[in-house]
């Protein structure tokens, strides 16, 4: 089984295909990783929100992300400033279980997925993993990155 390989590509033979099948999920983690929710017309909850904050200022010391404009929320997402950078998807008040959702609704060929989201304050960035098994061949499966901080 081939994949389509992202970013996509056309060419003399039609869409350009992924052999791996890692580095094809990696491709389509990464493009849900940097990508704002609401900015897809086709989709608009492809993404992941906290993308959508991060021209806020980050409060250093509580691990939290400060709403600039005092509203509460974007695009009527409550509660978006309430959640901690640094956890793990099994704490609900956490961008990583907010990635972990969006990973499980976009990525179907993963289950069992976990996220972990690590802000080291003197680097400023913050560490992403992500964790689960590739359905089709039971295999664990890792996808790990940094997002640089913008404050």
């Amino acid at each position: 089984m081939t994949n389509i390989a992202l970013p996509l590509r056309v060419t003399s033979s039609g869409l350009a295909k992924e052999r791996s099948l890692k580095r094809s999920i990696d491709a389509s983690i990464e493009l849900l990783l940097t990508t704002r929710l609401f900015s897809s017309a086709s989709d608009p909850m492809f993404g992941f929100v906290f993308n959508n904050v991060r021209f806020e200022i980050f409060d250093e010391h509580e691990g939290v992300v400060f709403d600039s404009n005092d509203s509460g929320g974007v695009y009527g997402i409550q509660g978006l400033y309430d959640k901690k950078i640094t956890g793990s998807s099994k704490n609900m008040n956490t961008y990583a279980a907010d990635l972990k959702e969006a990973v499980i609704a976009n990525e179907k060929r993963l289950r069992d997925v976990t996220a972990s989201m690590t802000y080291m304050r003197e680097e400023r960035q913050v560490y992403v993993t992500i964790k689960g098994v590739i359905a089709s061949t039971n295999k664990e499966y890792e996808y790990t990155n940094i997002l640089k901080i913008w404050s």
